[in-house]
């Protein structure tokens, strides 16, 4: 019989080291996938699950904590070679890496994947677009210029090497390459939008069967090769995912052995964490981590009446931040956030430029005061967006609406699916203004563990898109926008810190974004899995270093 090393042993080490191999690896999620296409998703937990299938230019190293952030060259032969100031950056493919078809994986694979992620937003427009802001040219995607190999400043002068020659010095591209937009897509392959529906597999696994909001299935990739790749193992015959299942049955299936794995990777509902907690061995299989997150909700500055600053900041001071914080099972869910950096990343420092009591319940004077400023003494009313799937999210917004009422904020909140939330609601901003929709509930991780990787979707002007918009405070802030791109091309770790800590205070003085928790996630290992560690770069167990007895 295993014994339990304990709860919280999974932030710093190994639980149940092991080199068996066979079973099923079990996971659950209430709802679908955002995407499984590598170029059209957006989703942290997607990102981690993605490298059972797809393998990018670099990625992280399979170890606990803060080490999971260390980069690793897993297509590339090494990290990416700079010159130029940080214009020219290049990288050379392993030898023998294919698809799972046998076929050889080649730079004009990866090249491809990178121009119909990052160009054809007239198909896919989920996924972030770094690459275009920094490669630049007037190409316009695969699509609508099918002839056109791509980008002419990515090149690909023979079968295994890429140089991407940038607009801009960039110091951290070796990031930029962890992202699922540089796993290799056959363009022979490629279906557009249904591309989804069978990604073409380069990792351990393969898609074997997925029903979408049902059930996906992997099986080994026979053509994947370990010799080649210095990150994964697999350690599993086959996974499974069991999709569209009630948040709390997905935690009966974790303790009743039917799933090892919540995929979502935000851990239990508060009712099952007062149930674990209060069940010593079921208390020794969890673990608690800051999850790199932090949990806000966006004012659209372009509609009313959020387009009034004044209006934007009674919200800020009228938010009951102890109440949304109970909506995650209170202190075990999280800590009450005051900046839009969570502390897990260099450029963190504390400040709280909206204080909402020492309480957490808001102050309620001040933000009668902006009401008054804003010519709305009386208040107004709005709508609140919000996934009732994620549970906690919307049990939160019902307590931020709760909060606002109480200075006569009216505001109604509507629930749609996680699965196409940014795709089709509240990440279309067309959507939101007819609608009338002002607030819109999300969580934001860095897209990898660096300020710019946290900052740059949700602030920069240039990053506001029509679908999958991440920038949902419509903000667009010249000195934001300048500050984001000495930060990116800056090499000075110290520099770079104090850069994102400005940026962090300019953008809640535009009080568009408001932070009210930085997450903890109560998550549950069950006692067949092996290999289990949180990962510093996810904020969440490691799926790819997972196995099951």
């Amino acid at each position: 019989m295993d014994i339990e090393p304990g709860r919280n042993a999974a932030i710093t080490s190994v639980v149940r080291p092991s080199d068996e191999t066979g079973g099923t690896l079990r996971l659950a999620r209430t709802d679908d996938f955002d995407s499984l296409d590598p170029g059209n998703t957006y989703y942290a937990y997607t990102w981690n699950f993605l490298r059972f299938i797809g393998r990018t230019l670099v990625t992280f190293d399979t170890a606990p904590g803060k080490a999971g952030q260390r980069l690793v060259p897993d297509l590339a032969e090494s990290l990416g070679e700079s010159s130029d100031g940080g214009r020219t950056w290049t990288y050379r493919l392993r030898e023998g890496l294919r698809f799972e078809d046998g076929s050889p994986v080649t730079a004009a694979d990866v090249k491809y994947a990178i121009a119909r992620s990052n160009y054809g937003s007239d198909v896919l427009g989920s996924g972030p677009m770094y690459f275009r802001h920094l490669l630049g040219t007037d190409y316009q995607g695969p699509w609508r210029e099918p002839d056109v190999d791509g980008p002419v400043t990515l090149e690909t002068p023979d079968e295994r090497t890429l140089v991407f020659r940038l607009q801009r010095p960039f110091a951290a591209l070796d990031l930029l390459a962890t992202m699922p937009n540089t796993t290799p897509v056959p363009r022979s392959a490629d279906t557009g939008a249904d591309y989804r529906l069978r990604p073409v597999s380069t990792g351990p696994y393969l898609i074997a069967h997925y029903e979408p909001g049902k059930q996906a299935v992997l099986e080994p990739n026979p053509h994947w090769d370990p010799a080649t790749d210095p990150v994964r193992k697999r350690r599993a015959s086959r996974i499974t995912v069991t999709l569209g299942v009630a948040p709390h049955e997905v935690d009966e299936m974790l303790l009743d052995g039917r799933a090892h794995v919540d995929l979502a990777g935000f851990g239990v509902q508060p009712s099952t964490q007062e149930r674990i907690l209060a069940d010593p061995v079921l208390r020794s299989r969890t673990d608690n981590p800051l999850t790199g997150f932090t949990w806000i909700y966006c004012m659209s500055s372009r509609i009313p009446p959020f387009d009034n600053i004044h209006c934007r900041r009674a919200v800020q001071y009228a938010t009951d931040k102890a109440a949304m914080q109970k909506a995650y099972g209170g202190p075990i869910g999280g800590d009450i956030a005051t900046t839009i950096l969570p502390p897990t990343l260099d450029g963190y420092e504390p400040f709280d430029r909206y204080p909402v009591g020492e309480d957490g319940t808001g102050d309620l004077e001040a933000a009668r005061a902006e009401l008054a400023a804003a010519g709305m003494p009386d208040g107004f009313r709005t709508k609140i967006a919000a996934r009732k799937d994620r549970l906690k999210e919307y049990r939160a917004a019902e307590a931020l609406a709760a909060g606002l009422a109480r200075v006569g904020i009216e505001a109604e909140v509507l629930d749609f699916p996680s699965g196409d939330y940014f795709e089709s609601y509240g990440g279309c901003p067309a959507y939101l203004r007819e609608h009338g929709i002002g607030i819109i509930m999300f969580g934001w991780g860095a897209d990898f563990p660096d300020g710019y990787g946290f900052l740059q979707q949700i602030l920069d002007g240039r990053a506001i898109k029509p679908r999958g918009n991440q920038n949902m405070g419509e903000l667009d802030d010249p000195e934001i926008n300048e500050l984001l791109d000495e930060g990116a091309a800056c090499s000075d770790p110290v520099r770079r810190a104090q850069i994102w800590h400005r940026i962090d205070r300019l953008a809640m003085e535009h009080a568009v974004i408001v932070p009210y928790l930085y997450p903890r996630s109560l998550l549950y290992r069950a006692p067949e899995t092996r290999n289990v560690l949180v990962t510093g770069s996810f904020g969440m167990y490691d799926y790819v270093a997972m196995g099951a007895s």
